[in-house]
């Protein structure tokens, strides 16, 4: 008589957000609270990308930030791989809206940076950091400093510097914002193909919804804000590769972001309105 084996445990997924509610003294009214965003649920799986879209004002980057363990919730948890989270994430990588590169240091040390503060020894470090600035196409101009660098060359760097350690989880807070619609579109290729070398969860911030779409897996729209809610999950059905300046004009690219944007403009004409009034 043959035993029926039981099914292996379903993997945890990368990162839930799970009721995640955070509030701040007013800064408007005193003894006022303040609710950025509200009983917020989302999964990540190992591998996903997803990109997040919503007003001005939605709670995106509080969302981020929690995730990356900067902020604790007011109500609610982050679970990582399974685990509560409680202080900076361990297996997370932060790629800011602005520049964080150190103006006294070279490109090639800049993105060893992050190794010698897990304690690598710095000719290591830099040894290791050579190969990451030739993915990034950088490898000529490790010598040279932020200020010599174009902007694009600049998140090129910065992109290396938060791959070099390996996370499991790449955070992205509108990381290619202030470039020229050219160079951001190079920047995004540039990013979907080192992601898709060494598949990592990304949880990607933006206000492009164009560019959310040609990026992701899953597109999740917050409400406005004060108390922003998730009222909104896309999955992202165009066949990878992409080619983000390619796939715009596609028949599915213009179905989705016809759907989405139907319910984000709403949404965003709301987030304009609460900028007035305040």
């Amino acid at each position: 008589m043959s035993v029926a084996r039981a099914a292996p445990p379903a993997p945890h997924p990368a990162l839930a957000i799970e009721g995640v509610t955070c509030s701040f003294a007013s800064a408007h009214e005193k003894g006022a609270v303040y609710t950025a965003v509200r009983d917020v649920h989302f999964t990540v799986g190992a591998g996903e990308f997803v990109s997040i879209v919503g007003p001005t004002g939605s709670g995106k980057s509080t969302i981020l930030n929690v995730i990356a363990g900067l902020l604790a919730p007011s109500a609610g948890r982050a679970v990582v791989f399974g685990e509560d989270l409680h202080g900076v994430n361990p297996h997370a990588g932060y790629m800011f809206q602005a520049d964080a590169l150190m103006p006294w240091k070279s490109a090639i040390d800049n993105v060893a940076a992050g190794l010698e503060f897990r304690g690598v020894p710095r000719a290591e470090a830099r040894e290791r950091a050579r190969p990451w600035l030739a993915r990034v196409g950088l490898d000529r101009f490790g010598e040279r400093f932020p200020h010599q660098l174009s902007g694009g060359m600049r998140k090129r760097v910065a992109l290396a510097q938060t791959l070099i350690v390996d996370p499991k989880i790449i955070l992205m807070d509108e990381p290619f914002s202030a470039l020229d619609v050219q160079t951001r579109q190079l920047m995004e290729n540039e990013l979907l193909d080192l992601w898709s070398a060494d598949r990592k969860s990304v949880v990607f911030i933006t206000h492009d919804l164009e560019e959310a779409i040609a990026l992701s897996d899953r597109v999740l729209v917050l409400s406005a804000g004060p108390g922003a809610r998730l009222i909104g999950e896309y999955r992202i059905d165009i066949e990878r590769p992409r080619d983000v300046a390619d796939i715009r004009m596609t028949p599915r690219f213009l179905d989705l972001h016809r759907e989405i944007w139907s319910q984000l403009r709403d949404e965003v004409l709301k987030g304009y309105a609460q900028t007035k009034l305040q």
